[in-house]
């Protein structure tokens, strides 16, 4: 039975959850999870690098075999959309720096995969992680995320090759 290791990872400028899960056949375990904080005083440029850093030293520590990534969604705002997107890109360029496979999923299909529902509350999301993984008690909101994507990504590697999600 092989055991693969995932990074998970929420993009956000100001609190980028992140996550490292082991598979290995059903059985998941949480290696690491948590949030990258960037200050609100900080430039943007600023918070992109620490984002890359913390991505950097997470693939460094941990050697994960992929990364999901929740795909980028529908913002009213394009400046807010345009400030994901650069997040989203520093997460990609680390990624691809290390060779990682990475995989997008959108927020419905995260949340279907992880709670059954696409239109699940963070509550109800953060719940089923801590439960999936035997978590002590349940992680922050961001690293919740992150770990939920982390999820969706081993249960779609179980799927179907014709409805597998491709590399990005």
């Amino acid at each position: 039975m092989n055991t693969i290791r995932i990074l998970g990872v929420d993009a956000s400028l100001r609190s980028t959850g992140v996550a490292v899960i082991e598979v290995k056949g059903q059985q998941m375990r949480a290696l690491a999870h948590g949030r990258i904080h960037n200050k609100a005083s900080l430039p943007h440029s600023e918070c992109l690098a620490a984002i890359q850093r913390e991505i950097e030293k997470l693939i460094a520590e941990f050697s994960p075999d992929e990364a999901a990534l929740e795909g980028a969604f529908f913002a009213k705002n394009a400046k807010t959309a345009m400030i994901l997107g650069q997040v989203r890109g520093v997460v990609l360029a680390a990624c691809a720096e290390h060779t990682l496979p990475i995989y997008e999923y959108s927020p419905r299909s995260v949340k279907k995969a992880v709670v059954g529902v696409g239109s699940a509350k963070k509550e109800q999301v953060g719940a089923m992680v801590t439960r999936l993984l035997g978590l002590a008690e349940p992680p922050q909101e961001d690293a919740a995320d992150a770990l939920a994507i982390a999820i969706c990504h081993a249960h779609q590697r179980n799927a179907p090759e014709a409805l597998r999600s491709k590399p990005v």
